[in-house]
C-alpha cells in the first residue's frame, strides 16, 4: 500500500526559471536574466558531479550555487558585493510554486505523507516551504545522505528515515532520469509534466501513460489519480 510521496522540488514543485528572472528583473542589477538563470542551472549538473567524483569534498547546494554564481559573474562582467551575492544566491529559497502545487499537494497531504526529496539543503527548502506555504509533513534532502540525486543512497536514505519500504514510496517528478533512478531501487513512479520549465529554451521531459505507475499533468492531477 502506497504510504508516502517524495516529490522533487526544483521544477516540479516550483519555478525556479521563471522566480529567478521576476526577481531579477526587479532588482537593480541589469543583465539578460532569461539567460543568467539558464546558465546558472547548466552549472548545476557538473557541480554535483565534482563532489560524486571526490574532486570536491561533501558540499551543500547553497554552496555550489555559489561557487556557480562566483564563475557566472565573471562571465557577465557584473559588479557585485558580498552582501549582493549573498542575497541572489538565497534565491533558491525564494522560488514560487507552480499555481497547482500547494492545492494538489494540501489534497494528497490528507492520505499520504508528503515530503520534498530533492538536492537542496535542508535550510534551503525549509525557507522555501515557510516563504511558499508548501504544505510538507517533513523535509527529506540529498543532504541527509551526503549524496546527490540520482545515487541510489538519496532514495534509499529517505525510506528508511521514513520506516518504510521502497514500495511504500511514490517518487514524483518532472524528470525522468529522476524517476528512472528511484524504480531502480524500487520506488513506485509518478511522472508530473512541466511543459514550461526551461521556458523556450529545451524541451521538457515528456511520458506516455505507461510509462510509470502514475503520469499527470500537474500534482492536482496526480492528487486526482491517487485518491
Amino acid at each position: 500500500m502506497l504510504k508516502a510521496l517524495l516529490f522533487d522540488t526544483f521544477g516540479t514543485v516550483v519555478d525556479w526559471r521563471g522566480s529567478i528572472i521576476e526577481e531579477g528583473l526587479a532588482s537593480a542589477i541589469s543583465l539578460n536574466w532569461p539567460e543568467f538563470a539558464d546558465r546558472w542551472r547548466a552549472g548545476y549538473v557538473p557541480s554535483m558531479d565534482k563532489v560524486r567524483r571526490g574532486e570536491l569534498p561533501w558540499t551543500n547546494l547553497d554552496q555550489l550555487n555559489r561557487l556557480i554564481l562566483e564563475n557566472l559573474q565573471r562571465e557577465f562582467q557584473i559588479d557585485l558585493s558580498d552582501q549582493q551575492k549573498d542575497h541572489l544566491n538565497r534565491v533558491w529559497h525564494r522560488l514560487n510554486p507552480w499555481p497547482d502545487a500547494i492545492p494538489g499537494l494540501t489534497r494528497l497531504k490528507r492520505k499520504y505523507v508528503i515530503a520534498p526529496l530533492s538536492n537542496g539543503n535542508v535550510a534551503l527548502l525549509t525557507n522555501m516551504a515557510k516563504r511558499a506555504g508548501l504544505p510538507w509533513d517533513l523535509i527529506l534532502s540529498a543532504e541527509l545522505s551526503q549524496h546527490y540525486k540520482p545515487d541510489p543512497e538519496c532514495y534509499l536514505t529517505s525510506v528508511d528515515l521514513l520506516g518504510m519500504k521502497p514500495g511504500e514510496v511514490m517518487m514524483c517528478a518532472a524528470h525522468r532520469a529522476d524517476l528512472d533512478a528511484a524504480r531502480a531501487c524500487g520506488l513506485r513512479t509518478g511522472f508530473i509534466y512541466r511543459p514550461l520549465e526551461f521556458g523556450k529554451t529545451r524541451k521538457a521531459d515528456e511520458a506516455a501513460p505507461n510509462d510509470y505507475d502514475v503520469v499527470a499533468s500537474d500534482i492536482i492531477d496526480l492528487a486526482s489519480k491517487l485518491s
